[in-house]
């Protein structure tokens, strides 16, 4: 049997969409883009929603927008996909790392101990699905006066305290990349806020800074999207309830059949935070089990056995290698630490997508189990 790691949703609306978007002779920032952009704010909870190419664009043009420049500061958990870090150099700021909590988002108490007069943003993200702590970040961010962007790319619908995540902070930054909880047929992001000046000044940044047609008030960036796209997304937000829901069921049939397994699994949905499960996320924590070593040979006992798993993420963000060279260059040094770490040495992603049957949940189970009881 194959089980695929990840599996975007197609159906044949989804192809009816971008065909007939293609076919409408409008191509960029038109009627389907505009139509996308309120639908999602409406399903957020916000006044706006901003499309741009990518949610590494997301994350830049709000930091971009707020203002957050050379030699500033950005708090931002080290334990996060690496694209979360790069919008914080390309804006000529200094990520400031924080370490996770067991629930792999940031450590609240860390994050407060790392403000300084320099923390121009607060960059928290909901990783794999689950939603940080963003009531107290918030606390954070006022008591200091330090605006709150959210990294929801891989968080699309989750709640907190029965609000979606993306309505919390000055804005919220998702992604549509093919793995996500929905996607676009392609790169793709989307930025949310309630704040009618950000989102102008967003929607001038991400198109050559103009105001009007032949009118540019600023110096932007190319950072549009298409109508295409913006079709298909209409058609999978539709739809990304149903996805979530399948998700969290799939998740809640690991949790059943790994629950006598030696991995630490995902933590459950609460009454104040809701997980729509991006990822399925086991852990080999026992430093007697060798976490790095184990996980390898599980990782590669399985690709044996033909499913699909992955590491999400083996480097730490303060480890990177492009990380470092931009803090040798600052004259920085290196950051240490040692729960972030720890935990990147022993994480392994199973297969989670809505498509997943409840046969190859089993036949997944069935293998991680087995390589234990060969150990």
């Amino acid at each position: 049997m194959k089980v695929e790691l990840s599996k975007p949703f197609v159906d044949q609306e989804c192809l009816d969409a971008m065909v007939r978007a293609a076919s409408s002779g409008k191509h960029i920032l038109q009627d389907e883009c505009k139509s996308f952009e309120a639908e999602f704010a409406a399903y957020v909870g916000t006044k706006h929603a901003v499309l741009t190419n990518s949610g590494t664009s997301a994350i830049f043009l709000v930091l971009k927008a707020l203002g957050v420049n050379q030699g500033d500061e950005v708090l931002v958990p080290s334990f996060t996909a690496f694209p979360t870090i790069e919008p914080i150099f390309h804006v000529g700021a200094i990520p400031v790392f924080c370490e996770v909590g067991d629930d792999y988002t940031v450590d609240v108490f860390d994050l407060e101990k790392r403000v300084t007069e320099k923390t121009k943003a607060i960059l928290p993200v909901h990783l794999y699905g689950y939603p940080a702590n963003i009531g107290r970040i918030l606390e954070v961010g006022s008591r200091y006066g330090i605006p709150v962007v959210e990294d929801a790319c891989q968080a699309h619908g989750s709640e907190f305290d029965g609000r979606k995540v993306g309505s919390f902070g000055i804005a919220g930054c998702f992604s549509f990349y093919p793995s996500k909880n929905m996607t676009v047929f392609g790169d793709g992001g989307i930025l949310t806020t309630n704040d009618d000046q950000l989102a102008e000044r967003i929607k001038m940044l991400r198109n050559h800074g103009r105001k009007a047609r032949y009118d540019h008030e600023m110096v932007g960036y190319n950072l549009r999207f298409n109508e295409a796209q913006a079709a298909v997304g209409r058609v999978q937000l539709r739809h990304l309830n149903e996805f979530n829901a399948a998700r969290r069921q799939h998740a809640e049939t690991y949790q059943i059949l790994l629950s006598d397994s030696p991995l630490v699994l995902p933590g459950e949905d609460s009454t104040q935070r809701r997980h729509v499960y991006h990822l399925f996320v086991v852990r080999i924590e026992n430093p007697e089990d060798k976490p790095t070593e184990t996980r390898d040979r599980l990782k590669e006992f399985l690709k044996e056995k033909g499913i699909g798993t992955e590491i999400h993420y083996p480097i730490p963000g303060h480890l990177q290698s492009g990380t470092k060279a931009e803090f040798e260059r600052l004259g920085l040094p290196v950051q240490s630490l040692p729960k972030t770490e720890r935990y990147c040495n022993g994480i392994l992603s199973l297969p989670m997508h809505p498509q997943l049957k409840p046969d190859e949940i089993r036949y997944v189970a069935d293998n991680v189990r087995l390589f234990f009881d060969k150990l």
